[in-house]
């Protein structure tokens, strides 16, 4: 099963990148997160996260960022986006992916992971960054966990700016950002910023 995703993920970096990738088993891709606040570049983990990384940059692909938000803020936890424009209209999304959260990568400060729902596979275009190491999103710790796909490697006060916004309630969600935190675009990169 493990190779078959390693294939599957190489054949997506194939089609989707136009630029040379370093000469590896598995390239490391870098994702520039551009927001109205400020750049945040994230560090992703497809070695150990195939599936979701692939979904991650499938969406990113399709431009599908573009003008989200983060539409879930709650200080000293956890900053969540990518489902919902700027007038709380939620996004059409591809079908859902497993749940890797058994691939001990930590939802610890600064680490990316999948949001979901109760069911267990049921992640697709919705993030969070951890502001804070919360080992209870943990596989194992109760219950099956939250993947973590990759860790914050520059713009972390950004986050954690955005992390301390002031929020609201809209359209009968709570702590959504009153003045909106939007993301303009994500760019791939394949060489360590």
């Amino acid at each position: 099963m493990r190779q078959l995703a390693f294939a599957f993920f190489a054949l997506f970096l194939i089609s989707f990148n136009t630029q040379a990738t370093p000469k590896a088993d598995v390239a490391t891709p870098y994702v520039t997160m551009q927001t109205n606040f400020g750049d945040v570049v994230i560090e992703l983990n497809p070695e150990k996260a195939p599936i979701t990384v692939a979904n991650f940059l499938g969406y990113i692909k399709d431009g599908h960022y573009k003008g989200t938000i983060f539409h879930r803020v709650i200080k000293d936890f956890m900053i969540q986006g990518g489902g919902f424009t700027e007038t709380m209209t939620k996004k059409a999304t591809k079908d859902a992916i497993k749940n890797e959260a058994k691939n001990k990568l930590f939802n610890n400060r600064g680490t990316i992971a999948m949001a979901r729902t109760s069911d267990v596979d049921s992640a697709t275009n919705q993030f969070f960054i951890n502001l804070k190491d919360n080992y209870f999103l943990n596989h194992g710790s109760q219950g099956y966990g939250y993947a973590v796909f990759g860790k914050v490697v520059s713009g972390m006060d950004i986050v954690d700016t955005i992390g301390t916004t002031k929020t609201t309630a809209k359209r009968g969600m709570r702590d959504v950002p009153a003045n909106p935190v939007i993301i303009k675009d994500m760019v791939v990169s394949y060489q360590a910023p």
